[in-house]
């Protein structure tokens, strides 16, 4: 079953069923009903069309819903306007969805959830992963979009920064390796830049592009990670860094800073570094305070420790983190990446020559973590320093 190809037709197929006239909760619903029958039937019998197959099995079930609970005569206005079985018309809906999943009728936080389940075809799961929520909790802050939105015509377009948080964060998935999304959020933020001329749009494709140019690196030939500082630079894409940092150079010069041109700017500090012994620690450190201030984001102050660490030593690093703990009591319940926080302060506490510690943290880290390629990367970090430790 190739599901990157029912991933890629999934944002046209419910496009076609709103532009039909389906609201937007129904649409998905539909769309979703589909999708799970292309699974069941597609492996021994692939259609010739797989988006028309798609279209017409959505459009049934989205019929079959509204006999169910729509008046008489709306339902039998939709079955009369029942377009002729054929081809269907190859148009990119995907970013013009983003948009209208970005409702003024949503909350930003509602539109980015929704988004990346009926558009950018994350699960439950893994979009209450990004937001650092228990899944049941993401699971209802979906039906309450769904349900926000049940009934409204989406004829007006949504805020643009919704939708770039929600290209930055279905990117981030498809960086972590678990659903290969990357690519295409590069892709509509390019399209996003050529009609939008705003420098934090740009400076999210910067972000980007820096990123995505490290990607062949950040694992080993048996899908280990491997940490920044120990990647094969020359492995890194020069092509996209020139870029990224070429579009990040006119955004700044713009003067109307913002948080994805500060953390770009982060990112090409650490590209531009010939070696990771080079890195400009002090700068990147500037940037992290822009970057605080401009989101006050617990993560970011977690990643600004560990360039506290670097910069001017691990007990300074142990420091800010000890800082960052007072000023953010009971704020697991807010979402604060109890995982993350465990890692750095096991990275640390290594620097700092505290190898019992450090092995006990990264195990700890690593029972607690989100996804298997971290469990198993701080799992190994454990058993390095607890071999060390014993020899």
């Amino acid at each position: 079953m190739d599901d990157a190809l029912l991933r890629g037709l999934t944002p046209s197929v419910l496009a076609v069923l709103v532009r039909r006239g389906a609201d937007f909760a129904a649409a998905e619903d539909a769309v979703q009903d589909a999708l799970v029958e292309a699974v069941r039937v597609w492996p021994a019998d692939l259609p010739r069309d797989p988006k028309g197959w798609l279209v017409t099995v959505a459009w049934r079930r989205f019929l079959d819903a509204m006999r169910a609970d729509a008046s008489r005569r709306r339902r039998e206005d939709l079955v009369d306007e029942e377009p002729a079985p054929g081809p269907a018309p190859a148009v990119d809906d995907t970013l013009r969805l983003y948009f209208l999943c970005a409702h003024p009728s949503l909350t930003p936080s509602s539109a980015v959830a929704l988004t990346l389940r009926a558009v950018g075809g994350l699960t439950t799961r893994q979009i209450a992963q990004a937001y650092l929520v228990p899944e049941a909790t993401m699971a209802q802050r979906i039906s309450r979009a769904k349900r926000t939105v049940s009934g409204v015509r989406f004829d007006r377009s949504g805020d643009v920064a919704t939708v770039l948080r929600v290209l930055y964060l279905v990117f981030n998935e498809g960086y972590s390796g678990d659903v290969d999304l990357a690519a295409e959020a590069i892709r509509l933020t390019r399209q996003l830049s050529a009609r939008i001329d705003h420098p934090e749009v740009a400076g999210l494709l910067a972000l980007m592009l820096l990123h995505h140019a490290r990607r062949a690196a950040r694992t080993a030939p048996d899908g280990s990670l491997v940490p920044l500082a120990e990647q094969d630079r020359g492995r890194w894409d020069t092509g996209s860094i020139a870029e990224g940092v070429a579009i990040l150079q006119a955004a700044l010069a713009r003067d109307r800073l913002g948080e994805f041109q500060a953390q770009a700017a982060i990112a090409a500090l650490h590209a531009d570094a010939p070696t990771a012994e080079e890195t400009d620690w002090a700068q990147i450190v500037e940037w992290y305070d822009e970057l605080t201030r401009l989101t006050d984001s617990p993560v970011v102050r977690l990643n600004r420790a560990v360039a506290v660490g670097e910069a001017d030593g691990a007990r300074a690093g142990l420091a800010a983190l000890a800082a960052l703990d007072a000023s953010s009591r009971g704020a697991s319940s807010r979402g604060y990446p109890i995982p993350r926080r465990t890692a750095v302060a096991a990275y640390l506490q290594e620097h700092d020559g505290d190898l019992a510690t450090a092995a006990r943290l990264y195990a700890e880290a690593a029972h607690k973590a989100p996804n298997l390629a971290e469990r198993d990367h701080l799992t190994r970090q454990a058993a390095r320093l607890n071999a060390r430790l014993r020899g």
